[in-house]
Formats: structure tokens, C-alpha cells, sequence
């Protein structure tokens, strides 16, 4: 017996920048929503949240939700499968509840969503590749762009060799040879936004660095000048020392 596959993706492009992979409906009963990610993003649950509340929507148009009977929704289960560079166990889990304030934490949790997170990089969950042709051959073309991307130190020169590698070893053949040129605009621009990324987090980090060495700084003169006053107060004649103290600072 065939199972119904409702394909629920939301078209909408400004949304999609937000979550861009797919969701479905398998048989009326469960709703998957599969995003790859090459980082770890702890802000998953929430994303997920808003995205399902959209495919529930769009599941439910026609139904009036206001209405005595009760309505019958998908049970939704929410998958990001991971291809980064850093490592990661081959499976993480996110939950909603740990991005709450921590005000109230004492009462029982009343919304929970949580993300299952697996790392389907070379050599990680090999029992969900054998299960699936596309995915393993994935694995594959991932490993071998960052294979020859060592070898190259040049991204695009690496995917380019990989999506050769594949194709003459029949790894998504057919795939990259229709859609090669879109596969390789797609990773361009996914990993050098990557690694924009981490460029502007490590000049967060320095500034940050420089912005708590300058307040410090600061704060060590307020304290010598409060020392000072002090002294003056109690006619200490030694007050010139603290002031070569504080010109040095």
C-alpha cells in the first residue's frame, strides 16, 4: 500500500531566508522539517516554532479553527542534519526550554519544542546514509570538496574536481550533471558566508577585548583618584606618588 507524501514547504522567499529546506506530510500523521546546516545554530527551536506555526496555517486553511469539534493536525517532528567543519557527536538535541529567561523556571515548562540535530558527515551515523542512495552520495561530494579544498586551499577549484570526482564515479551522476553550475553558486555563497561569519565574530571578539582593556584602564583611574581624595583628606603629603601613579596609568 502507497503512502501519501504531501510536500508542505512554505514558497514564500522572504520566510525562506529564514529556513530553506523542506517540509511534508507523510500519511495525514507526521510533519518532517529537514534543514541543512554547516553550523550549529542554538536559536533552531525558535525557528522551528515560527516555521511550523506557517505550515500549520497553510495545513489548515480550510479548515475554522473556531469551530466546537475538535481539528486534527500533523504530529510534527523537527531534523537538521549537519555538515560542518567542527566537530560534533553524531547526535545533538536542542529544546526550546533552554532558551527561556530564567524567570520562573520553578513552574512546569507549558511550550517545548525540541530539534533533533544529527551529523551526517563522513564516517558519522553511517546507518542513516546506507538507508538512502542520495544521502550517502552527499556525504561523499561534501567529503571530497573539503578533501581537495585542503589539497587547493581554493574553494572554487574544490568543487569544481569533487563534482568531477562524483560524476565519473557515478556519486549523484545524474544530479550534478544537470544542476553542477547551481550546485557550485549554491556552496560558493553558503561557505563564504560561513566564514564571513567567523571573520566578523573574531573582530567582535578582539573589539570586545580592546572595549574591556579600555574600561578597565578607565576604572583603575577612578579608583587611584578615589584613593587620592582620600589622602588629601587625611593630609597625606605622600599624595604626589599616587599622582605619578595615575599619570602612568
Amino acid at each position: 500500500m502507497d503512502t501519501d507524501v504531501e510536500i508542505a514547504t512554505l514558497r514564500n522567499v522572504l520566510f525562506m531566508e529564514q529556513i530553506n529546506d523542506i517540509s511534508f506530510v507523510i500519511d495525514g500523521k507526521i510533519v518532517v522539517l529537514i534543514e541543512h546546516q554547516s553550523t550549529i545554530n542554538e536559536n533552531m527551536p525558535l525557528r522551528m516554532l515560527l516555521y511550523i506555526a506557517r505550515v500549520y496555517e497553510k495545513i489548515c486553511q480550510n479548515d475554522n479553527l473556531y469551530r466546537v469539534q475538535r481539528v486534527t493536525i500533523p504530529r510534527p517532528e523537527f531534523i537538521v542534519l549537519y555538515n560542518g567543519k567542527e566537530k560534533m557527536q553524531d547526535e545533538q538535541t536542542l529544546r526550546l526550554s533552554d532558551m527561556f529567561a530564567k524567570y520562573g523556571e520553578k513552574n512546569p515548562i507549558e511550550l517545548e519544542l525540541t530539534v533533533k540535530i544529527y551529523n551526517i558527515n563522513k564516517g558519522h551515523n553511517v546507518q542513516i546514509a546506507q538507508r538512502s542512495t542520495t544521502l550517502d552520495g552527499y556525504e561523499s561530494f561534501v567529503h571530497m570538496v573539503r578533501e581537495y579544498e585542503k589539497e587547493t586551499k581554493n574553494l572554487e577549484n574544490a568543487i569544481s574536481r569533487a563534482i568531477t570526482y562524483c560524476i565519473n564515479r557515478n556519486i549523484l551522476k545524474e544530479f550534478l550533471e544537470t544542476n553542477g553550475s547551481e550546485v557550485m553558486n549554491m556552496l560558493l555563497k553558503e561557505w563564504k558566508l560561513e566564514e564571513a561569519l567567523k571573520v566578523r565574530e573574531q573582530e567582535s571578539l578582539e573589539k570586545g577585548i580592546k572595549i574591556g582593556k579600555e574600561e578597565a584602564k578607565e576604572e583603575a583611574k577612578k579608583e587611584t583618584l578615589k584613593e587620592l581624595e582620600e589622602l588629601i583628606k587625611q593630609g597625606v603629603t605622600e599624595a604626589s606618588e599616587l599622582l605619578k601613579k595615575l599619570s602612568e596609568k
